[in-house]
């Protein structure tokens, strides 16, 4: 361990670079003050860092639930945060203690990527008012019909030009970290090409004298605390507050587990236990809501940074949560320069990479359905809200299941005189016995029928309670029934099913 100290130290520095405007930004987007962010960053660094079951993963504010916690503030008020988010942390830590953990990841892809998409469309609406210094309003079709508007006051031609210098230093932001990204020699990948764009960004607009909104911060981050009371953990009463604390647990977990899924997939160290890794989310988010800051997850910008960073142990998480905090203690005014135009680009940045037109790509392999999901889940969430899309995309899939696990194909393929073969692919349920009575009355009653049911997934007892009488009947014309008893024991579940008229024509089988 002590051996690894050095490289996670370095990769800690790393980190805590990336997460820095990352933390405020997110912040700045939830419609909270860029400290609660912070506050949040070093928790999970100090807290969930050193409990985490996945060791490689950073936590911290996650801009997946920029959109819920910027509704849930704007709907009930800052003061319900923190009951939500300390009763959400609760059912996170309990369902890692009962073992739920594999559970939590048990959500279709289409549904995940959806809403990824959803979320990323939101903050780049919102956030492109934020780069003209203007206020974000509540909902992403408020905020795309309004935008040309907003637009057209930050010009000096239409409006005051007030914002033309904030949309220029957000421009200025974004196009650095595209060409950083793009760019940039492999030695010095490692520099965060978030932080290298907002300090050049922050550089010009002090060079220039620009008058923009900059990041403010209380002088002591005690002040930015705002302390759970038991009046607050009425509100509770709600039903609604239980139904956003139930959501936000689920969101939480379900971004942090696929998070640590795919860091485990970086690198050939220890896995991660995603029983540990719940409870110790859990844990980080009743502490937020004790304090009154954003909620967090696992978040994959900072843990594959802290990967490709050398890390080699829980302590770099720990170590970057150390540097946050020394950092917002040590230099408050280093980050008060900063304009909240140039946090805005990192944001639409970050949130155009969330739309993964790949995932889409990757999902049309599967048929159409999946398309289709992805797409509604996202255009659900814009228009309405996170909850009401990632439902709607649940629905879909549950649709989609039942839809699949009814359908059957049926055919008859000949084998000469009187003899024929039955060919049932698919699930046979009670739904289907309406087309298998039709497709049974066309074959003649002395045929020798076969039914195999290698290609069927399962068969109920009213479908195979209209075989047997077919083959009743078969029997007194001549004809027979014949299915392979093992396999037909198989697709019961089990249950061997020994019918009278059917005895012969199954050991024929």
């Amino acid at each position: 361990m002590n051996a690894s100290l050095p490289r996670d130290a370095l990769a800690s520095v790393v980190v805590f670079l990336v997460a820095l405007p990352l933390c405020m930004g997110i912040a700045i987007a939830s419609g909270l003050p860029p400290a609660k962010g912070l506050i949040t960053g070093i928790i999970g660094g100090l807290v969930v860092g050193w409990l985490a079951g996945s060791p490689l993963q950073v936590s911290g504010p996650a801009a997946g639930l920029a959109v819920l916690v910027f509704e849930l503030v704007r709907t009930h008020g800052l003061v319900a945060l923190g009951p939500i988010l300390l009763l959400a942390g609760a059912i996170q830590f309990g369902a890692g203690l009962l073992r739920l953990g594999g559970w939590f990841r048990v959500t279709a892809p289409a549904v995940v990527s959806g809403m990824l998409a959803g979320i990323g469309i939101l903050i780049v609406l919102s956030q492109l008012h934020v780069m003209l210094d203007a206020s974000p309003l509540p909902s992403g079709i408020a905020n795309l019909v309004t935008f040309p508007q907003a637009l057209g006051e930050a010009l000096p031609l239409a409006g005051d030009g007030a914002g033309l210098d904030a949309a220029s230093i957000g421009l200025l932001t974004i196009a650095v970290m595209w060409g950083w990204a793009r760019f940039a020699p492999p030695p010095v990948r490692l520099v965060p090409g978030a932080l290298l764009a907002v300090t050049v960004a922050t550089l010009a607009s002090l060079t220039l004298d620009l008058d923009l909104a900059r990041v403010s911060l209380p002088d002591n981050l005690g002040e930015a605390i705002d302390w759970i009371t038991p009046q607050s953990l009425t509100a509770l009463a709600d039903p609604t507050l239980l139904v956003a604390a139930l959501a936000l647990a689920f969101i939480a977990s379900a971004e942090t587990l696929l998070s640590a899924a795919a860091v485990d997939r970086m690198h050939s160290g220890p896995r991660s236990d995603f029983d540990r890794e719940l409870s110790a989310q859990g844990i980080g988010n009743m502490l937020c809501g004790i304090l009154g800051a954003l909620p967090m997850t696992g978040v994959i910008v900072r843990s594959s940074a802290n990967v490709q960073a050398g890390a080699r142990s829980r302590f770099s998480a720990i170590f970057h949560g150390a540097w946050l905090l020394g950092f917002v203690l040590l230099l408050p005014g280093v980050l008060q320069s900063i304009p909240i135009a140039s946090l805005a680009g990192v944001l639409v940045f970050t949130g155009c990479k969330l739309v993964d037109l790949k995932a889409l790509r990757g999902l049309r392999r599967y048929g159409r359905m999946p398309v289709a999901i992805y797409l509604i889940t996202t255009l659900m969430i814009v228009a309405t809200d996170l909850l009401t899309g990632v439902l709607t995309g649940f629905a879909l899939t549950l649709v989609k299941l039942a839809w699949g696990a009814s359908r059957l194909k049926i055919g008859v393929r000949p084998h000469g005189d009187h003899e024929a073969e039955l060919r049932l692919a698919g699930t046979a349920t009670f739904l289907q016995v309406p087309r298998l009575a039709r497709t049974l009355a066309r074959i003649a009653p002395d045929t020798h029928l076969r039914v195999p049911l290698d290609r069927l997934t399962y068969i109920d007892h009213a479908c195979l309670e209209l075989l047997e009488d077919w083959g009743r009947s078969a029997a007194l014309a001549g004809g027979s029934l014949t299915i392979p008893p093992r396999a037909l024991q198989r697709r019961l579940e089990g249950r061997g099913w020994q019918r009278a008229g059917l005895g012969t024509a199954r050991s024929a089988g």
